[in-house]
């Protein structure tokens, strides 16, 4: 789904969609699997629930999992698919995850832990 892109980030293809919610959401088995790939170090027991962060044109924000988010899509916040100019959703656009380090820096950067960071914008 995701592909090496640069040294902070890889690219993959989402279709984006908005929700009513505040928070931004994909499916959470595809969330699990993507946060072990990418997140998840080897060692230990380690949480898969850990927000990935994604960026959409500009934004950065922190995803987290929902079993009523369907497969290969992003649900955003009304707000957000506005600020990233998404037209006639569900509609598939490029998605940067950010790689472990990055989301880390992001998320420290933004005053937020892995736990308390919703689906506000994280970062620039």
């Amino acid at each position: 789904m995701f592909e090496r892109f640069s040294q902070g980030y890889y690219l993959g293809r989402l279709y984006v969609t908005p929700t009513d919610g505040t928070r931004a959401l994909m499916h959470r088995d595809q969330h699990e699997q993507i946060n072990e790939a990418v997140y998840a170090t080897g060692s230990g027991v380690e949480r898969l629930d850990t927000p990935l962060v994604m960026k959409l044109e500009n934004h950065h924000f922190a995803v987290h999992g929902d079993e009523n988010v369907p497969t290969d899509t992003l649900a955003l916040p009304e707000s957000m698919v506005e600020e990233a100019n998404v037209r006639n959703p569900p509609s598939l656009r490029e998605i940067l995850l950010a790689r472990r380090e990055r989301a880390h820096q992001l998320l420290s950067w933004a005053g937020e832990t892995d736990d308390d960071a919703g689906g506000h914008n994280v970062g620039t």
